[in-house]
């Protein structure tokens, strides 16, 4: 006899089912239950420690009282806040209408692979550190003079070898943890160190003969030879602390396989030091509440979501959700027309005095063999094929300016002479003809092996400005018979193909300077593994004008070489320098006290200088 399925079977499995939702919803009320302990017992421990750290600091406070060397009843005297790193954050919090608390809300255009330093490669990841972190000197945006951050003064040996720095004594790290000497030095060594995969960093460092920590609060800079950016780099340098980063050297494939170790003495930090990971989707920095600054932080917390796709950014934006949006060129005229956008957004039309470039890289070795493009004649008719002044005018409708070298031209680096390479069919043809390459009747550039003249060029998918100009020169090589097959990528591929090399030619930008070292991305040096010379460029000439360039450190002495350097990148075209793009920036009119500097939009500076007045705040926490 068959056993059927009765009504007292059914009511027993929706009583198991029953049953079985509840214990999942109070596991899950547990879990999160157990996260807000977890967050409350964080606190409560940073609480007591930062007790315990006061306890100490009033006896300091009362021994010095007693000793006479301070006056009781002082307060931070205005006028030397206002003469140092933090005089413009300290001249907002004057304003009538400042009031701290909200959040400011942005968006990266791709999802980041890792925010861990020294292995990040991004600018997007940098950003993200640039809150966290702090070095011991700063620029002025308006005057590019240095200052001191953690540095209280320093000097510089008569023959620029060496620099001592004295440093703050009421520095500490988020975590509570004073910031000394030995933190620099060990940042120095930690970097130097060959098991960390921080090429790029070294590339740079490696200026550096030794940094000593002569004391708690003093350094030591110790340069091999002159460079005329001694100060920069060593009064730049980001500072780790020893006690979090140490024992990644112990396994330093951990570190260097990381996502988000990331602690440091800046105004914001990580929740979790040690628990970002880039499938959450965003980053979230919350406001350090240990900072030591004289001017706190004006944001509860500041926050990226990953929003890859232009449009739903847009969209974003109008919605409220996010407080900055950079336009695109074929939307900004409509954007500005958009009475409702205008009323709750300002906008920012400027060319940025440090823009960075756009370019395209022709790789020069692939697998250990030479390419196409190792021949310097097909990279210049790669150069004249590509009619930049149509990709300015046409897609980003006149909001750029052509890219001539890595240099910018309002710089004194730039030689005036050079001129952006033109649009030349005619000589571009007569470079591939000498380099060997021939239209045999069907309209197709071969090589002398009979192989079409056809490449692959990488670029990053979800830009839609980027997509159209790789369209745009698809056909106009297509008309001089060379095949170029766009290939769209997510921006974590992006960057292994870099890492590895492995690639025909890829279009992205670099940031830019006050003054450009371009040894990182064109020495020969750096054509090493996860190096920024990822297109095996070599050139002895332009090596040693390079090493000279940066061993001079007479200004006038040296721009004339950068201008010789800049004249063999023409000639060589190791990229096709295409635009400097202009920033087309709406910013949500909450955010007050926004200036353009020297340095661009004060938005990204730290020290913070934007704040929300009160009745314009939404974000409570």
């Amino acid at each position: 006899m068959n056993k059927r399925f009765g009504s007292k079977d059914l009511i027993y499995v929706v009583a198991f089912a029953l049953l079985l939702v509840c214990l999942l919803l109070a596991m899950y009320m547990i879990d999160r239950q157990w996260l807000k302990m977890a967050d409350m017992q964080r606190v409560m421990e940073e609480q007591a420690q930062d007790l315990r750290g006061m306890r100490s600091s009033i006896t300091s406070l009362d021994e010095r009282l007693r000793s006479g060397a301070i006056v009781a009843g002082g307060t931070t005297a205005p006028a030397e806040i206002g003469q140092g790193a933090f005089s413009r954050a300290w001249q907002a919090t004057q304003q009538p209408d400042y009031q701290s608390g909200d959040w400011l809300v942005q968006a990266f255009g791709t999802g980041l692979k890792t925010i861990t330093p020294l292995v990040s490669s991004d600018a997007y990841a940098r950003e993200v550190q640039s809150y966290v972190f702090e070095s011991l000197l700063t620029r002025d945006p308006e005057t590019l003079e240095w200052q001191g951050l953690i540095a209280r003064d320093w000097n510089v040996s008569a023959d620029g070898l060496t620099i001592r720095f004295r440093l703050r004594e009421d520095v500490k790290f988020s975590d509570g943890k004073p910031l000394t000497a030995h933190d620099v030095a060990f940042s120095f060594a930690f970097v130097m160190n060959e098991t960390i995969a921080a090429p790029r960093h070294r590339a740079y460092f490696e200026k550096i003969e030794r940094v000593d920590a002569l004391g708690d609060y003093e350094v030591e800079f110790r340069f091999r030879e002159p460079y005329f950016n001694a100060l920069s780099l060593a009064g730049g340098m980001e500072i780790l602390p020893r006690h979090f980063y140490a024992t990644y050297l112990e396994t330093p494939e951990v570190f260097n396989q990381s996502k988000g170790l990331l602690l440091g003495s800046g105004p914001y930090r990580l929740a979790d030091p040690r628990g970002w990971t880039p499938d959450q989707g965003m980053v979230e920095l919350e406001r350090n509440p240990r900072y030591w600054g004289p001017v706190q932080p004006p944001f509860n917390r500041i926050l990226w979501k990953v929003i890859e796709n232009d449009s739903a950014r847009l969209t974003t934006f109008r919605n409220g959700e996010i407080d900055v949006y950079g336009a695109r060129p074929r939307e900004y005229q409509g954007l500005l027309d958009d009475a409702q956008l205008q009323r709750r957004a300002r906008h920012f039309e400027y060319m940025s005095p440090v823009a960075g470039y756009m370019y395209l890289a022709w790789n020069q070795e692939r697998a250990g063999k030479p390419t196409r493009f190792a021949d310097a004649r097909v990279r210049r008719a790669m150069s004249h094929l590509t009619d930049v002044d149509r990709v300015i005018s046409e897609i980003m409708l006149g909001y750029a300016e052509p890219a001539v070298s890595p240099f910018n031209p309002r710089s004194r680096q730039h030689d005036t002479s050079l001129q952006p390479v033109p649009y030349d069919v005619a000589k571009a043809r007569a470079l591939l003809v000498e380099a060997g390459y021939a239209d045999r009747g069907d309209g197709v550039l071969r090589g002398a092996d009979g192989k079409p003249f056809e490449f692959e060029l990488v670029f990053f998918q979800d830009n839609e400005d980027t997509r159209r100009i790789v369209l745009f020169l698809r056909d106009v090589y297509a008309r001089a018979g060379i095949r170029m097959l766009p290939k769209p990528t997510e921006w974590a591929v992006m960057i292994d193909l870099l890492d590895r090399k492995d690639f025909d030619a890829i279009t992205l930008g670099w940031t830019s300077g006050v003054e450009t070292d371009i040894y990182q991305m064109f020495h020969s040096s750096q054509a090493i593994a996860n190096g920024d010379n990822f297109i095996s460029y070599r050139n002895p000439e332009l090596d040693r004008l390079i090493d000279a360039a940066r061993a001079t450190v007479d200004e006038d002495a040296r721009m004339p070489i950068w201008q010789e350097a800049e004249r063999v990148m023409y000639e060589d075209q190791p990229y096709t320098f295409l635009l400097r793009r202009k920033t087309l920036a709406f910013i949500d009119r909450r955010i007050q006290n926004l200036q353009v500097t020297r340095l661009g939009l004060n938005l990204g500076l730290v020290p913070v200088e934007v704040y929300v007045p009160g009745p314009m705040q939404k974000y409570q926490r």
